[in-house]
């Protein structure tokens, strides 16, 4: 049995609330360039330079690559040989993005009550997902999503016949309908299968794996490959400008499913792709 204190996941949490809104993921500035070399539009050309020069300035000065530092959405595995002292495993969460929002000067985005609207003013609550799995460690992942991008994502249950042409339709209708509004180039997180809350995350959790690993399944990788393709042929390109980069990349995640249905979600992911993970 391994003892964490509460302190610990404080302080952890709130470190890669700042790091993961000032610093892109390596995997997402290689496909910003490999997109800047591909690009058939000039104009699509210059965003993608510009995306990499706004980049940099954030990492050399420390500060937020985009302005909406999002709401915090944190997975969380934890090893079952772990044991937790000093206070609450959840309200830990939420005091440490309510520590690193404030002190990373990150703009807070969440409003307490989805009709009242007032503003909570520390971007808490964050949204937390926790697994309990095998070891004696807490891997955290800290995701920042941005409100442009997740108000473009989409939910629907297929009929079974509809099979992979009716998945590779929803998600190319939903891009098409998110168009610039969703800050592309984009990851397409994709969830088929599950439950009616499953498939969103699995969705979600599809935005987290890295740029260019495909699914383990062929036929699902294949997919991928084939959905990426089309993705950049609806021609929307960089910030909705024209071109072919609309997407970084299309991550697949699967799960069993009723035998009378075909659940998918689309989960968005614009172009900054912020994530940032620590184990303790």
């Amino acid at each position: 049995m391994r003892i964490v204190h509460v302190d610990q996941i404080i302080e952890t949490v709130a470190k890669l609330c700042w790091e993961a809104c000032y610093y892109l993921p390596e995997d997402v500035l290689a496909g910003f360039r490999r997109a800047e070399k591909t690009e058939a539009s000039p104009i699509g050309k210059t965003i993608l330079q510009q995306l990499l020069e706004n980049a940099e300035e954030a990492k050399v000065n420390h500060m937020p690559y985009c302005h909406d530092t999002g709401m915090a959405v944190v997975f969380v595995e934890v090893g079952q040989d772990v044991h937790i002292t000093g206070g609450n495993f959840l309200d830990s969460i939420q005091e440490g993005v309510r520590t690193g929002y404030r002190e990373g000067y990150l703009r807070k985005s969440v409003v307490g009550d989805p009709l009242i609207r007032v503003n909570t003013g520390d971007n808490t609550p964050a949204v937390v997902h926790t697994e309990i799995v095998p070891g004696d460690q807490i891997k955290f992942t800290v995701l920042p999503k941005g409100g442009g991008s997740e108000n473009m994502s989409a939910m629907k249950f297929l009929l079974p016949g509809e099979g992979m042409q009716g998945v590779k339709n929803f998600v190319l209708q939903t891009i098409k309908e998110a168009g610039g509004k969703a800050c592309p180039p984009v990851v397409v997180g994709v969830g088929i299968g599950g439950s009616f809350d499953k498939v969103t995350s699995l969705a979600k959790h599809a935005v987290l794996r890295e740029i260019g690993v495909h699914h383990h399944e062929p036929h699902i990788a294949q997919l991928e490959k084939e959905l990426l393709e089309e993705i950049n042929n609806t021609g929307i390109g960089p910030q909705g400008l024209g071109g072919t980069s609309t997407a970084l990349w299309v991550p697949i995640e699967t799960y069993a499913c009723h035998i009378t249905a075909l659940p998918v979600a689309v989960n968005i992911q614009c172009h900054a792709a912020r994530k940032k993970t620590a184990v303790l």
